[in-house]
């Protein structure tokens, strides 16, 4: 382990609380502003900046960041800008946070929705959001295999994996069920393994 790696996450935060603000409304100002596709497809943007760039939360932190933003309503910009403002400046670093991460969604949504009809009707953004999809997807399957590389250990955590995907994929069961049987399972499984 090198001597980057061990320095912690909280030593990476700015000690300046006007500064470490302003990073939080702008770091989650450009997640909510170049995430289309929203949702899960966030997951990479928030781990490349939060984790890998900035520091601010190791990646064991993020990937249970992860699953409790999924298993609670809410939408994954504004979630985790909560959980990572409040975490580092208070109720001031989480509402600055959020206020960051709505606010490009926000007026987007709203210039879409004033030219709706229209704006949908060209060619040129029909073949731009053709493009995007694939995009999206790739997205989707790189957050898949970073957050797996991180968060599946051992053969426990292969067996609740394939267990979740096929309840997902063949029962077609609502993901928030998924995550907290997961939990369940974990908690089970691990605890047992502990006691032996």
């Amino acid at each position: 382990m090198t001597h980057k790696e061990t320095i912690t996450a909280a030593e990476k935060v700015p000690k300046n609380k006007a500064f470490l603000l302003w990073e939080l409304f702008k770091t989650f100002f450009i997640l909510g502003g170049f995430t289309i596709g929203g949702g899960i497809v966030m997951v990479p943007l928030i781990e490349k900046e939060l984790v890998k760039k900035k520091g601010w939360i190791k990646a064991e932190e993020f990937i249970d960041m992860m699953a409790l933003i999924q298993s609670v309503p809410g939408v994954m910009t504004v979630n985790s800008a909560i959980i990572v403002g409040y975490r580092l400046a208070g109720p001031s670093g989480a509402m600055l946070s959020v206020l960051g991460g709505a606010l490009p969604s926000f007026v987007v949504i709203l210039v879409i929705a004033s030219f709706f009809v229209r704006f949908n009707q060209y060619p040129i953004i029909q073949k731009f959001l053709l493009g995007a999809r694939p995009g999206v997807v790739a997205l989707l399957i790189y957050a898949a295999i970073s957050l797996g590389k991180k968060g599946i250990r051992d053969k426990k955590g292969i067996l609740i994996f394939v267990s979740g995907l096929l309840a997902l994929y063949f029962l077609n069961i609502h993901p928030i069920i998924v995550i907290i049987v997961s939990g369940f399972l974990g908690y089970i499984i691990y605890h047992e393994g502990r006691v032996k």
